[in-house]
């Protein structure tokens, strides 16, 4: 609970300073910059698990409750989670905190690997020109994890993402694939697929339900797969002070599949655009 504390702490510091300071004209010409970029992309709320195709300014911090195949549970504080900027018009860059796990067995305890990702935005539309978008991410991560609570090796994971929004209904998704940087045998290839569906009530509620698949190829799991379903909900974006706003939701994933890593897994989501 005290990690949980320190995240928020931290991340909100950063985040009304920021705010403070564009406020008297230092970062005015970023936040105007940040404006022009989503006035030209759909209005969707970012689904709990799919990292969504639009370009978003917020802090997120996520807490996951995870059981094994034994049932056996790891409390993830974070979730991988961090601060996200958009530098350029069709640009966002994603600095992703490392998760603490907490594991409810004889693992050990520790901070789990740094991670970073870039979007490029190709093509885009607001809901009054056809609501639709298309972006390219670029993801890696680095194996500074403690006691095995990171990968091997750096893992590069080139993605596309999409989306298309009919009325109050809209479907975010990704398709992208984790490629290790040395012991492909060893570490094995995963290809992840995700898609959310959403539809919104009464402007502020965001009901979903997600279903998210990887792929294995090569590595210990070759020729597995695993499928989840994740019904939630997100509420927001609610503002708060200023530029400042909250969104919060949450979900439960529910294996579908005969192999599963994990299964009966909680998320919760917190994000604080700005």
């Amino acid at each position: 609970m005290r990690k949980t504390v320190s995240w928020f702490v931290a991340g909100m510091i950063l985040l009304f300073s920021t705010a403070a300071f564009a406020q008297e004209g230092y970062l005015a010409d970023w936040f105007n910059r940040v404006d022009r970029s989503q006035a030209e992309q759909p209005r969707w709320i970012t689904p709990l698990a799919t990292t969504t195709p639009r370009l978003e300014e917020e802090f997120r911090y996520d807490q996951l409750w995870q059981r094994n195949a034994e049932g056996v549970a790891t409390d993830n504080y974070d979730g991988g989670k961090g601060l996200e900027l958009i530098p350029f018009e069709k640009v966002e860059v994603i600095f992703n905190v490392p998760p603490y796990l907490e594991h409810h067995s004889a693992a050990k305890d520790g901070f789990g690997d740094v991670a970073f990702l870039v979007k490029y935005r190709l093509l885009s539309a607001n809901a009054e020109q056809g609501n639709y978008i298309l972006t390219a991410f670029l993801g890696w991560s680095l194996p500074n994890g403690e006691y095995k609570n990171g990968s091997l090796h750096a893992v590069i994971t080139p993605t596309i993402a999409y989306g298309k929004g009919l009325g109050d209904f809209d479907l975010q998704g990704t398709f992208g694939v984790a490629l290790p940087t040395s012991d492909t045998n060893l570490v094995g290839r995963s290809y992840l697929w995700n898609n959310a569906f959403q539809y919104r009530l009464f402007r502020k509620l965001w009901p979903e339900i997600e279903l998210n698949s990887t792929f294995f190829q090569d590595g210990p799991r070759d020729g597995m797969k695993q499928n989840f379903v994740t019904p939630g909900l997100v509420v927001g974006r609610l503002h708060l002070w200023k530029r400042v706003g909250l969104s919060i939701g949450g979900g439960f994933q529910i294996a579908t599949t005969h192999f599963h890593t994990n299964n009966h897994n909680g998320i919760l989501s917190i994000r604080f655009p700005f």
